[in-house]
């Protein structure tokens, strides 16, 4: 029983990783969205076409979300459908994600919307989860593929 409720715990502590990482991309709080990530992260958005999975800093992770989202007015990304697996000190998690950007412009086609998977790994440290690997799997892109060059 008490193995039980440990593995209820971690895995309760593993979806707020990747729930304060979503929430700090939404909020732009950059400080907490490193937090979450290990000091290597195998980083694949192949699926939007953005080349070759690799290993990036969180430093690295959020200059390039920094830069990519600056033009838009809102973010907002919805995750759930949580799979976890956990291993000792090692979880993997899949979960499904939207992600809405919002952007005022001319055309009136002020949105875009991702939505698709992810497939995230965890390592625990000595004090908590953090993620060392990020794939996020496009279903299909919605709305104003060209949002930022409308505006």
């Amino acid at each position: 029983m008490a193995d039980d409720i440990e593995t209820l715990l971690e895995r309760s502590r593993i979806i707020e990783v990747i729930t304060r990482l979503f929430i700090g991309t939404d909020n732009r709080d950059w400080e907490q969205v490193k937090a979450c990530f290990s000091p290597n992260v195998l980083f694949d958005m192949s699926s939007l076409g953005a080349g070759d999975p690799k290993e990036l800093s969180p430093d690295d992770i959020v200059a390039m979300w920094d830069a990519g989202l600056k033009p838009l007015e809102a973010i907002h990304h919805q995750v759930g459908n949580f799979l976890v697996d956990v291993d000792g000190n090692e979880a993997d998690i899949f979960c499904y994600g939207i992600a809405c950007h919002y952007l005022p412009n001319q055309t009136g086609r002020n949105t875009r919307i991702f939505v698709g998977s992810y497939d995230v790994s965890l390592v625990k440290d000595v004090v908590r989860w953090r993620i060392r690997k990020f794939k996020f799997n496009l279903k299909y892109i919605d709305g104003n593929k060209d949002l930022e060059a409308d505006a």
